[in-house]
């Protein structure tokens, strides 16, 4: 049964780090990129990163930049997400997800097929 789940998720202080996980089963995704989102309450679902099947390239919404970083491990079915210098306002649910391509194509919801169940990150002193 394909499942991608998320993990790493948590409570955390403002400044703080936190690397979420995104572990997939049932299928190899080596050769899609993924996305990761997250979606903040009351408001719409967000890209966060990207990256390419073989890792060689990534995105990052310029919210994130220079705090967070995405790698992937194709021999583990995992990808991850280094998050950095951590602010209250990166507090959402973040959800990977596998792209329909196997370069970065950008965040719109339908170019991406499966989706996680999310992974809570709350950023709060």
């Amino acid at each position: 049964q394909l499942q991608l789940v998320e993990s790493g998720g948590g409570l955390v202080q403002p400044g703080g780090s936190l690397r979420l996980s995104c572990a997939a089963s049932g299928f190899t995704f080596a050769y899609q990129s993924i996305g990761w989102f997250r979606q903040a309450p009351g408001k719409e679902r967000e890209g966060v990163s990207c990256i390419s099947r073989s890792g060689s390239s990534t995105n990052y919404a310029d919210s994130v930049k220079g705090r967070f970083t995405i790698s992937r491990d194709n021999a583990k079915n995992t990808v991850y997400l280094q998050m950095n210098s951590l602010k209250p306002e990166d507090t959402a649910v973040y959800y990977c997800a596998v792209g329909l391509y196997n370069y970065c194509a950008g965040y719109d919801r339908e170019l991406y097929r499966y989706w996680g169940q999310g992974t809570q990150v709350t950023v709060s002193s």
